[in-house]
């Protein structure tokens, strides 16, 4: 016989959570091992059933999207890893649809700042100067 005996886990939306059952095929899949930093999980070490492509950067909600890692590597690399890439993704989706992001407060005595530092002191408005 070929193939899966078991049918693959897809969760009915994105907010449904990972069932125990598909946690421990998870586990046992990779091996007790931390996908990340290939480190063996022991007993009684925090763990997670994380997603490999986050579900706010396109990634489904299934189990071949799984994947085991400790929490450190969930708190230390694999979070602020999705949030660098769901901030590029954001970025070029405003560049590709043409939406300007909001600048941030420009520097005081800038062209662009609305003040204009006086030669011999001072700072005046620029529509006043």
């Amino acid at each position: 016989m070929t193939g899966r005996s078991v049918p693959e886990w897809i969760g009915k939306d994105a907010d449904t959570p990972v069932p125990p059952r598909v946690r421990l095929r998870v586990f046992d899949r990779d091996g007790g091992i931390c996908q990340l930093c290939s480190r063996k999980i022991r007993p009684g070490d925090q763990w997670v059933t994380d997603h490999t492509l986050a579900l706010t950067n396109g990634g489904e909600n299934r189990e071949h999207n799984l994947q085991t890692i400790c929490s450190w590597c969930d708190r230390n690399i694999k979070t602020p890893a999705d949030v660098a890439e769901k901030s590029r993704i954001y970025k070029r989706r405003l560049n590709a649809v043409g939406i300007q992001r909001k600048k941030s407060r420009p520097m005081p005595g800038s062209r662009q700042s609305p003040w204009k530092a006086k030669i011999g002191g001072g700072w005046v408005r620029r529509d006043e100067a």
